[in-house]
């Protein structure tokens, strides 16, 4: 065997060892800990369409603030106006032994509502996204295992299957192609609990600023209802400088001005 021929053996054997050697969850360590900015603020519209393609607009103002240990995220809904001054508030935590704490605000009982855990597999104003879709889950909630690599939309991915601990959890796995470097995930299929698939979650657009990666488009399917959610963030702002007590209850029933 020629000298070229064997070096080239060599290096291609060097790649794909190189390759196996990262794990499961390794790779959802890296999204888990991809740069988000200090603060993040912006305009979200949540488009609703059922299966009949009938549509539900809803205009909100997002804010999002890192801590170090915990990121803390708000909604204040804007329109239409049977959902206007409707809140919505998140506080995930670093430490995996500690779970998300939500609470929403109905101006109609201007009252702040904490969401139980029992609570979490439920559907968030009326859209696909369960209100623990919304929340960070941190890696060893899950054990992951790496399936494959894949080209999906041009880009080189990670195929990464993750299986809850908790065996009564309302997903019994989810499947994730997450783009190499970057650490986006591209897709995810969620599984319900009889192992059928029942939703899809797709990133359609996505910019950079000051650094930081954002996914300013993202379509969640449920195709076992046939309707779907998306989610279009613009006017995107990082680091602002964001004050700490914009993160309350307080905010939540008088919103931001």
């Amino acid at each position: 065997m020629k000298l070229t021929k064997l070096f080239s053996l060599v290096m291609l054997l060097a790649g794909i060892t190189f390759a196996q050697d990262i794990t499961g969850l390794e790779i959802i360590q890296n999204v888990y800990n991809r740069p988000t900015g200090d603060d993040m603020k912006g305009d979200l519209t949540m488009i609703i369409e059922n299966a009949r393609g009938n549509q539900r607009v809803r205009e909100i103002k997002q804010y999002v603030k890192d801590f170090g240990d915990l990121e803390k995220k708000i909604m204040f809904f804007t329109a239409p106006a049977d959902v206007r001054n409707t809140s919505f508030m998140n506080w995930s935590y670093t430490d995996e032994n500690k779970g998300d704490d939500q609470w929403i605000y109905l101006p109609a009982l201007k009252k702040v509502k904490r969401i139980s855990s029992d609570s979490k597999s439920d559907y968030f104003m009326g859209s696909d996204f369960t209100y623990d879709d919304l929340g960070d889950r941190h890696p060893l909630e899950d054990t992951h295992n790496l399936l494959r690599e894949e080209t999906l939309d041009g880009q080189e991915t990670y195929v990464v299957e993750s299986i809850p601990q908790d065996e009564e959890y309302m997903y019994s796995r989810t499947v994730t192609w997450i783009v190499k470097d970057s650490w986006i995930g591209l897709k995810k299929e969620f599984y319900d609990e009889d192992e059928d698939l029942l939703k899809i979650l797709t990133v359609n657009e996505q910019l950079e600023s000051a650094g930081v990666i954002i996914l300013t488009n993202v379509k969640m399917t449920n195709v076992q209802s046939g309707q779907s959610t998306v989610m279009s963030f613009s006017n995107v702002e990082v680091n602002t400088g964001l004050a700490d007590n914009t993160f309350t209850e307080r905010i939540m029933r008088r919103g931001i001005r």
